[in-house]
């Protein structure tokens, strides 16, 4: 007989308490629910049941067996479940959260070309700088990213992007370039806050080492385009994700200073509250942004700078602020 239905019959016998009982939740015969049990019991050569007239309990190995083969089914009905989930086509609403400025410039693009691709799928895209509650607030998904706390929530790495410390060519002419992390405490520093480590930026020493630097302003906001425009406005230095600021970079509007300071990378995230079977439309969006995203290269849109040194590229930004404010003043 076949193994399983031999477990199946033992475990509703058990938990039911009798063959009847039994045989009327398998939609069988209460001698087809015998006959699994009795082939069972002959198969592992011992008693797995007490019978009487009046009741059904299992003995000492029928108690010890029946927690395996509760694991056993649960295991293959789990697989079951997989299996059957794989083949379904992705539908019905997705809730997606994500940081502002990464949902703008990276996220909306991927979303237009999944949802191409699932007609069946809607989606629902919360763009927003805070942290969200995911299981709360009724999310399917957030997009996270820098380094994430401790949760119940399931993960998977989509990209990286790094920081860089920029400042526009002006603010560089009118204030000088700082060369080490030090000179930074004389700069006025902007900052992100909803940055995970408070009003402190952790940045690379000389050596190679971490070194934790106060950011100290006179402007703090919570959004990363909006210090891109404050930075570019000549306001000061902003610490800023590559694929916030690689455009500006290209274009001259903000340089990077100090690029050997630049500290780890930040990760791209996908997360979910805890499940062993996504569903499909969820596991089919998480899937697409790691391809669509896959292509980004390293650093994820940072500026290289063509100077081949850190010091020449310090000078080259302060030249073409000079050439700036020269031109500016004609």
């Amino acid at each position: 007989m076949d193994r399983l239905s031999e477990m199946e019959a033992f475990i509703r016998v058990v938990d039911l308490g009798g063959f009847t009982d039994a045989a009327r939740k398998m939609g069988v015969s209460k001698s087809a629910v015998s006959k699994h049990v009795s082939s069972l019991e002959a198969r592992l050569g011992a008693r797995l049941l007490n019978r009487t007239t009046r009741r059904v309990s299992p003995t000492e190995i029928g108690l010890a067996y029946y927690d395996r083969a509760r694991r056993v089914l649960d295991d293959a009905a789990e697989a079951d479940a997989m299996a059957a989930s794989m083949q379904e086509t992705p539908r019905g609403e997705l809730r997606v959260s994500a940081p502002l400025s990464f949902g703008v410039r990276r996220l909306a693009p991927a979303v237009a070309s999944f949802l191409r691709a699932y007609p069946d799928v809607s989606a629902r895209v919360s763009l927003d700088d805070r942290f969200v509650e995911l299981v709360a607030e009724g999310f399917d998904l957030a997009v996270r990213v820098g380094a994430l706390p401790d949760s119940t929530l399931m993960a998977r790495k989509l990209a990286e992007t790094d920081l860089l410390l920029i400042a526009s060519p002006a603010y560089l002419a009118r204030r000088g370039a700082p060369q080490s992390l030090d000179d930074l405490a004389e700069h006025d520093l902007l900052h992100y806050s909803n940055l995970a480590s408070g009003a402190m930026w952790k940045l690379r020493g000389a050596h190679g080492e971490e070194k934790q630097v106060r950011a100290l302003g006179r402007l703090t906001m919570n959004n990363g385009d909006a210090l891109l425009r404050a930075a570019i406005d000549g306001l000061g230095v902003v610490l800023s994700p590559a694929f916030i600021c690689a455009d500006a970079l290209r274009e001259g509007e903000v340089v990077e200073i100090l690029p050997q300071a630049r500290p780890e990378p930040l990760g791209v995230w996908a997360v979910h509250p805890a499940g062993r079977f996504p569903q499909p439309k969820l596991r089919a969006f998480i899937d697409h942004l790691a391809e669509s995203f896959r292509g980004a290269g390293p650093g994820w849109g940072a500026y290289e700078a063509p100077a081949p040194s850190s010091a020449n590229a310090v000078r080259s930004g302060t030249m073409r602020a000079a050439a700036l404010k020269s031109s500016s003043a004609v």
